[in-house]
């Protein structure tokens, strides 16, 4: 797999418009779930096209894992859940209408625990399950708030390309209703407490994790004074919440939960995104395993490191006592076929894919790198083959239609490629974007009438998506 852009690379006007408020959900009186999830997606959208999310497979399916754990403990039954990570190394979660859940990588990496994380990530679906931006919307004048509120936070998003928007945002009042908005959601902050620790408890996490993370962030709040971590300027918290948390914790069971063997091993694969060069990841984890802390994640981090440095063989030394402990489990075997599909005999590094998802044949990231391995390596057709015979790969997947493009056009098959290249861009909110590929496709000389009549059904769908005086020649002009 490609390296997604590193995550501190993101300009500091970018970081610093990226304090996404804490929000959650109404009645349907005052917004329908239907009406969520056409804002929220709006957002999303914007975190897609101006490349804030951190799209590593692997990350991302373990922050699903773990959230649809929380989920089905909760004992409510959520809508459409997306959990995804943002290009930003300071400590922030934020949740969106129509259950759009964002986890900053600096707090999966300033976590002590798997504990910890998962009490931020059961406070935030707290405010969704218990519909917290539509009890806001019925305060604060319906989904014309909360529309002009998220208005403005996509504004803040697009603001690093063109600082005047937010500029003329705020001229307009819309910051009042933004700062109305911040404020009230404040007042779910205690509710999601209470609901994310019972969850975080029933889930099999240890209840205390929720109120360890705030604390150990109160006390950093005091000790940097203005370097306050991001989170608490949207979830403020003080000693009296610290302590009802406690208290709350102390009342449930006490779970023994150790952390996986995937959250040491996730935590350490975004500290390496996360460092400004991958050498500076090797040095920070060969000094740890120096000092006598030859942990299987420390090693993974640092073989991994050294895979993006090129250094193969040693990627590969370094991680072969992890290969040994944990002979079957996915992530570790998917960075040793990356190592080997890289180093030497790429033919072994195809073994090792085919390997590590025949143990794991659900495992998504397992079937989006290996099919994407196999593109590379000039087997197009067998890559579309293991992508549409797996159904983990489609839903939120987006990665797969991207895939799928890409093994269609390596065969010359440009109205495949037209088409499931417009499903992954539509999917991530650009309508425009796949209207053009659709009508790329539709001008194909040689098109069949199939193809014609799938490619027009589908630019019909993606055209009712676009508003009526959608023009796709001032896009065109946009970007020049």
């Amino acid at each position: 797999m490609s390296r997604p852009p590193n995550v501190v690379e993101l300009p500091e006007s970018s970081t610093h418009d990226l304090d996404l408020p804490q929000i959650g959900n109404p009645a349907d009186t005052a917004l329908s779930p239907a009406e969520e999830a056409r804002l929220g997606a709006r957002v999303v959208s914007q975190l897609y096209a101006y490349e804030y999310l951190l799209e590593d497979p692997q990350i991302t399916d373990y922050l699903t894992a773990t959230g649809w754990k929380l989920a089905a403990a909760s004992g409510a039954r959520p809508p459409k859940l997306e959990f995804f990570m943002v290009k930003d190394p300071r400590i922030n979660a934020f949740a969106l209408p129509g259950g759009f859940m964002g986890f900053n990588a600096g707090l999966l990496t300033a976590s002590s625990t798997e504990s910890e994380l998962a009490g931020v990530m059961a406070h935030e679906l707290a405010h969704v399950t218990q519909r917290h931006i539509a009890r806001s919307a019925a305060e604060s004048g319906g989904v014309a708030s909360i529309a002009t509120w998220l208005a403005v936070l996509a504004a803040i998003i697009a603001g690093s390309a063109n600082p005047d928007i937010v500029l003329a945002a705020l001229a307009a009042g819309q910051g009042l209703a933004y700062q109305r908005q911040v404020s009230f959601t404040r007042a779910h902050e205690l509710e999601a407490d209470r609901i994310g620790i019972r969850t975080l408890s029933e889930a099999g996490f240890n209840p205390e994790g929720m109120a360890a993370f705030f604390q150990k962030l109160e006390q950093q709040s005091r000790l940097y004074g203005n370097g306050m971590p991001e989170i608490l300027r949207t979830h403020p918290v003080n000693t009296t919440r610290v302590s009802e948390a406690r208290a709350r914790a102390a009342s449930m069971p006490k779970n023994d939960a150790p952390d996986s063997i995937e959250y040491g091993l996730m935590k350490a694969r975004t500290q390496v995104f996360a460092s400004r060069q991958p050498s500076d990841a090797v040095d920070a984890y060969a000094a740890l395993i120096a000092a006598g802390h030859d942990t299987a994640p420390y090693r993974y981090g640092l073989a991994f490191a050294q895979h993006e440095l090129g250094q193969n063989d040693k990627a590969m030394a370094t991680l072969k006592p992890v290969l040994d402990k944990y002979p079957r489990q996915p992530n570790v075997g998917l960075l040793q076929a990356a190592i080997l599909s890289d180093g030497k005999d790429p033919a072994s590094g195809l073994v090792a894919y085919e390997s590590t998802l025949q143990a794991n044949p659900r495992f998504a990231p397992a079937i989006l790198e290996y099919a994407e391995a196999l593109i590379h390596a000039g087997k197009p057709e067998q890559a579309r083959e293991i992508l549409v015979s797996h159904e983990q790969a489609f839903g939120t997947r987006l990665d797969t239609y991207r895939l799928l493009a890409q093994a269609a056009r390596e065969v010359d098959n440009n109205a495949e490629a037209s088409y499931q290249m417009a499903n992954y861009l539509y999917l991530r909110g650009d309508a425009g974007g796949a209207l053009s590929q659709l009508d790329a496709g539709l001008r194909i000389a040689s098109l069949s009438p199939q193809d014609r009549a799938r490619l027009s059904a589908r630019r019909a769908e993606v055209r009712e998506a676009l508003p009526r005086n959608y023009d796709p020649e001032e896009r065109v002009r946009r970007r020049r």
